[in-house]
This record gives structure tokens, sequence and C-alpha cells, in this order.
């Protein structure tokens, strides 16, 4: 009769192993480095948006100021009225 270790370890499949671990333990292992890459190329890609946007707001923002600077509008002028 052999014990509960002896059959749990017959139900393992060490059929194929890599650097000393189980098959699933490898699957296992594969499955986690390819979710880190994912989100990593996730990140990557929301950084990228994230500086296009903010590079079309500065964009934007330089052609008001220089449109605003060379309209030919009268301004009003700083100095207090008098009295």
């Amino acid at each position: 009769m052999e014990t509960k270790v002896e059959a749990s370890q017959q139900a393992k499949p060490e059929t194929a192993s890599h650097k000393g671990h189980t098959m699933y333990e490898y699957e296992i292992s594969q499955f986690r480095s390819a979710e880190l890459i994912r989100r990593a190329e996730h990140e990557r890609l929301a950084r990228e948006a994230v500086r296009g946007r903010r590079a079309a707001r500065r964009e934007a923002a330089s052609r008001a100021a220089e449109e605003e600077s060379h309209s030919p509008r009268l301004r009003r002028l700083r100095s207090a009225r008098a009295a």
C-alpha cells in the first residue's frame, strides 16, 4: 500500500520539467511573463498618448498666443481712469 505522499507525487506531471519546475509551474511562469509584457506595453502606449495630448495642447496654446499678439483690435489702456 502506498502512502498519500507517494500517491500525490505520482499524480504530478513530472514528464517535462524546466529548471527543476514541473510543467504546470513552467506554464504559470510563462503566463505571468506574458501578462507582465502586455501590461508594460499598455502602460507605454498610455504614456505615449499622454505625451501626444500634452504636446497638442502646448501647440494649440502657442498658436492662440501668437494669434492674440498679432490681432488688429485695439487694446484697452491699462491706466486708471481720471475721476
